[in-house]
């Protein structure tokens, strides 16, 4: 029996994969990371090079205590390796170096027993999966079934992109995994500048009739879906109230009910300089991660968040990733779901 099994976002969690901060950088300034992570910033303006030491250090520490609570909670955690980020890898057309494996969400895909590496759109990301790769190995010997999607060429002209909608251009699938929010039988996929169409179309074509996925346009260009979405439970939904109203959430979502999230707290923490280099947004605070239907990790600093969602019969757990903006990270991201109960079913008709 495949060790691999989550079919949503809320059902009751056995094993996550929860990322590692160690030998992370900022992504090379090319097209790619432009589009993705500083859209709109010249190239010579991205920073470069290693994260300060006391951001890593302080980071794994938060992330030591949220793996403290998953285990707490029954929960088996596993985490990558340590990657040497700084090596440079290339292929005919570019040459790059890598990023992080902080946040697995982005860039693994877990649907049922399907485990998808995802084409995604920085050139830096390319390698990152290899520091999985004897967990997938692991799993496949499970029965999981392991997927890699088309392998991006990532060529300059897929970033030539129209300013209004800056979207990679559709010459090649590709996506990361954190622009699709999953809802059993239905998912939801942003498009953005981590998400083309063709991405969409492309898992669309891998998962079959049985499954259906909900194009989500023109609603958030600057990365991914869990900061403006959060399925809660089955008929329950938090939304980014920056990004959705009642009037363009997607049609599906219209049978749920909807809660939009208080603004965030403790927005100051940090200097002009830090925020010049962050990588997350402002709502990035808003990216909580379910354990089960009736418990969650949540940012101890969003107290009006907290009570909303208490306010809905949920628990929190609050806890904190200090650099959850710098690294582009919150609780969601820092995880990919391997295994939860529950079984496959549509909710929406």
């Amino acid at each position: 029996m495949s060790t691999v099994w989550s079919c949503n976002e809320w059902d009751p969690l056995e094993e996550v994969i929860v990322g590692n901060p160690l030998k992370a950088k900022f992504p090379n300034a090319d097209p790619s990371t432009q589009l993705a992570e500083y859209p709109g910033r010249p190239l010579q303006d991205i920073p470069q090079g290693p994260f300060p030491d006391y951001i890593i250090e302080e980071t794994e520490e938060d992330l030591g205590e949220f793996v403290t609570a998953l285990e707490a909670n029954g929960v088996t955690v596993k985490r990558p390796e340590t990657w040497p980020h700084d090596a440079s890898f290339s292929t005919v057309h570019w040459e790059t170096d890598g990023y992080y494996n902080y946040c697995p969400r982005d860039i693994m895909l877990v649907i049922g027993d399907h485990i998808i590496e995802t084409p995604n759109v920085i050139r830096g990301r390319s390698q990152e999966t290899f520091s999985y790769r004897s967990m997938l190995m692991d799993y496949l010997k499970s029965g999981a079934r392991w997927y890699s999607a088309p392998r991006p060429m990532l060529l300059d002209s897929l970033f030539d992109v129209d300013a209004d909608k800056p979207t990679p251009r559709n010459d090649e699938p590709a996506f990361d995994a954190a622009n699709v929010l999953r809802l059993g039988r239905d998912l939801i996929y942003l498009v953005s500048g981590t998400g083309n169409e063709m991405g969409g179309q492309w898992l669309q074509t891998i998962l079959g009739d049985e499954f259906r996925i909900h194009f989500l346009r023109d609603v958030y260009y600057g990365s991914h879906i869990d900061s403006t979405f959060v399925a809660l439970r089955p008929g329950l939904m938090l939304c980014n109230p920056a990004r959705l109203s009642d009037e363009t959430l997607p049609e599906i979502l219209k049978q749920w009910e909807v809660i939009y999230s208080p603004p965030m707290e403790n927005t100051d923490a940090f200097d002009a300089d830090y925020l010049s280099k962050a990588i997350g947004s402002k709502w990035i605070d808003m990216n909580l991660f379910s354990i089960s239907p009736e418990l969650a990790v949540v940012d101890r600093d969003q107290t009006a968040l907290i009570k909303l969602i208490e306010s809905k019969g949920i628990d929190v757990i609050p806890l904190k990733l200090r650099h959850s903006k710098m690294l582009g990270g919150g609780f969601h991201c820092v995880t990919l779901d391997i295994r939860r109960t529950g079984t496959m079913q549509r909710y929406f008709d």
